[in-house]
Formats: C-alpha cells, sequence, structure tokens
C-alpha cells in the first residue's frame, strides 16, 4: 500500500486527515483549508501523497510531494 495521507470530511463535522490505511484521523478541523495544510505539511515531511476528498468522499484532487513514480516528459 502506498503512504499518503488523506483529507476526508469528519463524521463529528469538519475536515480530518487521516493516513492512508489509517483507522482513525489523526486531527481534525473546522475547515477543509486548515485540513489541506496540515496533510499538506504532512505529506511533504514524509514525501507522500496527499489527497483532497469531497465532502461526499470521492477524491477533489491528488499531489504527489514524493518520488514521482510517473514524471512528465520533456
Amino acid at each position: 500500500m502506498s503512504k499518503g495521507q488523506h483529507v476526508v470530511p469528519s463524521i463529528r463535522g469538519g475536515w480530518s486527515v487521516r493516513a492512508t490505511g489509517a483507522a482513525r484521523a489523526s486531527k481534525t478541523f473546522s475547515t477543509q483549508e486548515a485540513a489541506i495544510a496540515h496533510g499538506k505539511a504532512l505529506a511533504q515531511k514524509e514525501g507522500a501523497e496527499l489527497y483532497i476528498h469531497r465532502a461526499d468522499g470521492t477524491i477533489r484532487s491528488r499531489n504527489s510531494y514524493g518520488a514521482d513514480p510517473f514524471p512528465p516528459k520533456g
């Protein structure tokens, strides 16, 4: 399983940051923007992926902060 951080809607309201495969969130925030900032910092520190989810749980965007297995050509 690849390592990464996910910004997901929290069951209790707000937004949570959770590591890939983790059952519990590492931290919960009142806004998605705050959760994204925390998740980005963790992903950069770990050289991992950051997955940002929508309120319905689908992935809105994804950013890689590690060694990209498919770098762009050119």
